[in-house]
């Protein structure tokens, strides 16, 4: 009997020797601290493809309203044709163009590439203040979506509301990583001016906040890998654990049988 015991013994010292480094995130905070407050958040860039919506607004509100798309009723429910079907109103949104350029009311063509809501905002306000007094210019993109994907609890595409998204909250928004998810290379994939670039971000240092990849930016891929026991477990027949088992019950008898 001393065999399985020993075999037994063997494989929970392995499971068990799992490091502190591997598991836990942004390990050495405390040190970081200070950089942590100075560390600026990278504003949402406008890009081709966005969708924006764009609500102007003035005291003299008559005068705000040749700026505004019209607005459309969205229908909630409805049931046979001639009943009355509930709807609400919604703003409809500016597609921008490939050159990153939208057509705007009375000011017509645009360039909204490379600036963020705030800076849009102003660009806006300050051309329709040749018309309207006092103007206030709502600047938002609607098309905010980020993938997550690999080892995490719950992947999938997942869209924002926030004009600011971290990394962290992004695996947040997919369940977290599983436990055999690696923290210590987590892939971030991105679009910029027509470029695919990507970073790997180790999440068990700290010093990845400083990343600009930490912030993610609309349609942002985020991959989780799994860890080395978790790759080799995908080689292994389904039914390997059966087989194990069946063999180690084999072995105990035969044990038993020749002691």
């Amino acid at each position: 009997m001393k065999r399985p015991i020993l075999a037994l013994l063997c494989l929970l010292f392995i499971t068990s020797c799992v490091s502190r480094k591997e598991v836990v995130y942004f390990q050495n905070l405390d040190d970081m601290e200070a950089r942590l407050d100075a560390n600026k958040k990278n504003s949402l860039q406008i890009k081709p493809n966005d969708l924006l919506t764009i609500n102007v607004s003035a005291p003299e509100q008559a005068a705000a309203m040749p700026f505004n798309l019209p607005v459309v009723g969205m229908p909630q429910s409805g049931t046979d044709a001639g009943l009355t079907v509930n709807t609400r109103q919604q703003l409809q949104t500016y597609l921008v163009d490939s050159d990153g350029n939208i057509e705007f009311p009375v000011l017509g063509t645009v360039n909204v590439e490379g600036l963020n809501r705030q800076q849009l905002s102003s660009k806006l306000k300050s051309h329709i203040s040749d018309y309207v007094q006092d103007p206030i210019v709502n600047v938002r993109i609607v098309n905010f979506q980020v993938s997550v994907l690999g080892e995490v609890n719950r992947p999938g595409t997942f869209d924002v509301k926030d004009e600011y998204l971290s990394l962290p909250k992004a695996l947040g928004l997919a369940g977290d990583m599983s436990i055999y998810g690696r923290r210590d290379n987590v892939l971030v994939m991105r679009e910029e001016n027509g470029v695919k670039t990507h970073a790997y971000l180790d999440l068990t240092d700290a010093e990845s906040v400083n990343s600009p990849y930490y912030y993610l930016q609309q349609n942002d891929v985020v991959y989780v890998e799994p860890n080395g026991p978790q790759r080799q477990s995908a080689s292994y027949n389904r039914n390997a654990g059966v087989y194990i088992s069946i063999a180690s019950v084999l072995v105990s008898v035969i044990v038993l049988i020749t002691k």
